[in-house]
């Protein structure tokens, strides 16, 4: 059973909510409010009730395993906005990821058409006739073994921070579907316990919309991905200013090029 979700923002026209991990959001055809109501039933009653009787449109959606920030709308007109906000990337996200190994150069941005994985309906893959997808990524801290790396995905496709990181040969801790074998040969036994994820350590953290008063809202670090960190020596501070992708970075090889798990 999944954590509580938490109101990070509550106003008129939209609701902002930390989605806890193991918490679905697929909307069935013949069902399109239900993931809304879920996240909804998953407040604690005190929150919960400053939105009942509202209409409740889903903006946006994350991975099961994922955690972090979702957007509710509650009338037709601001969903609409909010959804045009997003088409047209005028949405600033900013994921944290506990990943395996050290990304380098220490920021860049990876390039790599997502498609389905026909071997595996559960999964996405490179695939040179998928659709586009680019993600930026910066160092925020790193150990042995594992770094906390943070994410802008500058497209929205299925799973793919998840594919990204993957394919540049650095999963997320926890990440069953991709990530491989766990641990990573690491021996000592308190690291082996702290890094024993039960689901994929990526968090949607920090959002920003354009046009939206206010505009900018935070998602707590989960306890579980708090305690993974404390238990890799790892740290959050060298985070706390960041909000926009870096534009200074050099670069690297679009993930086509590089020897990919995945292919």
């Amino acid at each position: 059973m999944s954590a509580a979700a938490q109101l990070v923002h509550f106003a008129d026209r939209f609701a902002a909510i930390a989605k806890p991990a193991g918490l679905s959001l697929a909307t069935p055809r013949r069902q399109p409010g239900a993931a809304a109501q879920r996240l909804i039933l998953a407040l604690p009653p005190e929150e919960r009730a400053l939105l009942s009787g509202r209409e409740l449109h889903l903006v946006h959606r994350l991975d099961v395993s994922t955690s972090g920030l979702v957007l509710l709308a509650l009338d037709e007109g601001m969903h609409r906005d909010l959804v045009a906000s997003f088409t047209a990337r005028r949405v600033v996200k900013l994921y944290l990821a506990l990943v395996w190994g050290r990304p380098r150069p220490g920021t860049g941005c990876w390039e790599g058409k997502i498609g389905p994985d026909r071997k595996d309906w559960r999964r996405m893959r490179l695939d040179a006739s998928g659709r586009s997808a680019a993600t930026v990524w910066q160092v925020v801290d790193s150990a042995p073994h594992v770094s906390l790396v943070a994410l802008w995905p500058a497209t929205g496709r299925t799973h793919q921070l998840r594919v990204h990181l993957t394919a540049a040969g650095h999963p997320v801790v926890g990440d069953d579907l991709y990530g491989g074998p766990r641990h990573r040969a690491v021996r000592d036994r308190e690291l082996r316990a702290a890094l024993a994820a039960p689901r994929s350590l990526l968090h949607a953290w920090r959002l920003e919309v354009g046009g939206l008063v206010p505009g900018r809202f935070e998602a707590p670090l989960p306890d579980d991905f708090a305690a993974a960190l404390a238990g890799a020596g790892l740290g959050l501070a060298p985070a706390e200013r960041l909000w926009h992708a870096p534009g200074n970075f050099t670069g690297s090889k679009p993930l086509s090029q590089l020897p990919s798990p995945l292919a």
